[in-house]
C-alpha cells in the first residue's frame, strides 16, 4: 500500500476552480538502463527514479501498470497457455500441410493473425507469432480483450474502469495507431480543455531496441524525437490548463543479446513425443512445459538442469514474483534463460535479435523508469505503484 500524504493532497486540491491536467505518458521499453547515460528532458522532468518491473513480457507488465496487481491477480502473463478444451485455434490444423517456406513467413503470419482476431472477436493485442499451426489447437490465448478499455482485464478493474466509475473525463490512446496519430489525438483532446487525465501510449521504442539494442545511436535519435514531441504537447497543455502534471513511465528495459540457445532442438532430441508426452511453449527468454506422464517430467527437467544458460524457477520463487497461477495455467515447469541469452528458434521468432527483455526482474536491464515534473505522491518504487499514482493524479484518491 502506498503511503499517501493527506496534507499534500489537500493543498493540491484547495482551488476548486483550478484547471488541472495530469498526463501519464507510457513509452514502451524506455528502461532505467536505457536512459541513465542519455540526456532527456532533465529541465522539464527533474524527478527521476527507477522502478522494479514484474516477471514477464509486456503482456504481463502493462496489465500490472494498469491494475496495480501482480500477474497472478490480474490473470495476464504470457500470451499462449495449454488448454485444448477451450482453444479457439483448432481450425489451424487444416493449414498444417502448408510448406514452412510459406507458413513461417512474417507477412503470412501477420495476415493470419488479423483474420483470426476478426473471426473470434479479439479486441486485445493478438499475434499467432511462430506457434506451429499443427499444435495451435492445444492452446488458448490470454489477451482476448482490449486492456486499455473498461472491462478489459481477465480479473479485476483497470485504471479505465476506475476513471469511468468516478466520472473522470479522460483520454487514452488507441494502441492500434501510430505514435504520430496518438500524439495528434492527445493534443486535440487537450485543446478542447475538457479532460482531467490523459494516458498517452507510445510503443515504437520497444521495436527499435529489439532491432538495434540500447547502445545504438538510433536510440539517441528516437529519444531526441520524443523530447521534441513532448515539449510541443506540454506547450499546448500549458495554454489550456492552469497546472499540467506529467509523468513519463515505462514497463521494462532492454538487455543486449550476446548468446542464443536452441532449446527446442535439445528437447525434441529426447525420446519423447510433443503432444503425447508433453507440451511446451518456447517464448524468447523462457520455456514453459506441461507434462502428460512422470517420465516426460523427469527426462525434460534433467535436460533443463544440464543447460548451462538458464535455470528452472522454483515454486517458491514464482510465488515471490507473483506468477504462481491456479492449476499452473501458464506452465508446470518454467525455465528462464540468463540475461542476454535468447531461445532461437522460439515460438516468438525464428531469428536472433539484438535486444530482448523478459528476464528476471532483479536484473538491472529489467528496471523501468519514471520521470516527472512534480514529485510523485506516495511511495512509487515499482510499476505496480503506478496504478495508485494515476488514481491520485486523476483526482480520485485524496485520502488514505
Amino acid at each position: 500500500m502506498n503511503d499517501f500524504t493527506p496534507v499534500t493532497l489537500k493543498r493540491r486540491y484547495a482551488r476548486s476552480d483550478s484547471r488541472v491536467l495530469s498526463m501519464m505518458v507510457f513509452i514502451d521499453a524506455l528502461g532505467w538502463e536505457v536512459l541513465k547515460d542519455r540526456k532527456f528532458m532533465e529541465a522539464e522532468l527533474p524527478y527521476r527514479r527507477k522502478l522494479k518491473s514484474v516477471f514477464g513480457f509486456s503482456s504481463a507488465c502493462v496489465p500490472s501498470i494498469l491494475t496495480g496487481r501482480s500477474p497472478r491477480d490480474h490473470g495476464h502473463w504470457s500470451y499462449f497457455y495449454y488448454s485444448p478444451k477451450t482453444s479457439p485455434f483448432k481450425a489451424l490444423n487444416l493449414l498444417r500441410a502448408l510448406p514452412k517456406s510459406l507458413s513461417d513467413r512474417g507477412r503470412v503470419r501477420h495476415w493470419l493473425s488479423r483474420l483470426l482476431a476478426k473471426a473470434y472477436g479479439f479486441t486485445g493485442y493478438f499475434q499467432i507469432y511462430n506457434m506451429p499451426l499443427k499444435f495451435a489447437g492445444l492452446f488458448d490465448y490470454c489477451e482476448k480483450h482490449d486492456i486499455f478499455k473498461p472491462g478489459g482485464m481477465n480479473h479485476g478493474d483497470n485504471i479505465f474502469d476506475v476513471l469511468k466509475e468516478n466520472a473522470v473525463p479522460y483520454h487514452v490512446s488507441d494502441w492500434h495507431n501510430s505514435e504520430e496519430d496518438n500524439l495528434k489525438a492527445c493534443r486535440d483532446e487537450i485543446e478542447q480543455g475538457e479532460i482531467r487525465f490523459a494516458f498517452l501510449y507510445m510503443a515504437s521504442m520497444d521495436g527499435l531496441l529489439h532491432q538495434v539494442g540500447k547502445e545504438s545511436s538510433k536510440v539517441d535519435e528516437k529519444i531526441t524525437w520524443y523530447e521534441g514531441e513532448m515539449k510541443q504537447i506540454l506547450d499546448v497543455a500549458q495554454e489550456h490548463y492552469d497546472e499540467v502534471r506529467v509523468h513519463i513511465c515505462s514497463d521494462h528495459g532492454m538487455a543486449t543479446v550476446n548468446e542464443t540457445i536452441d532449446l527446442m532442438k535439445t528437447i525434441e532430441s529426447l525420446p519423447l513425443e510433443y503432444g503425447k508426452d508433453y507440451v511446451a511453449v518456447y517464448d524468447s527468454t523462457m520455456a514453459r512445459f506441461w507434462f502428460h506422464n512422470d517420465t516426460a517430467r523427469s527426462v525434460i527437467c534433467k535436460a533443463l538442469d544440464e543447460e548451462g544458460l538458464g535455470r528452472i524457477l522454483s515454486d517458491d520463487e514464482l510465488t515471490e514474483l507473483g506468477c504462481d497461477f491456479d492449476n499452473q495455467k501458464f506452465g508446470e515447469t518454467i525455465f528462464l534463460v540468463d540475461p542476454g541469452v535468447i531461445i532461437v528458434p522460439s515460438h516468438m521468432g525464428l531469428k536472433p535479435i539484438t535486444g530482448m527483455h523478459g528476464y528476471h526482474p532483479d536484473h538491472p536491464d529489467s528496471d523501468a523508469a519514471l520521470l516527472s515534473n512534480v514529485a510523485p505522491i506516495g511511495n512509487v518504487d515499482a510499476i505496480t505503484d503506478l496504478f495508485d499514482l494515476m488514481k491520485v493524479e486523476s483526482g480520485i484518491r485524496t485520502t488514505q
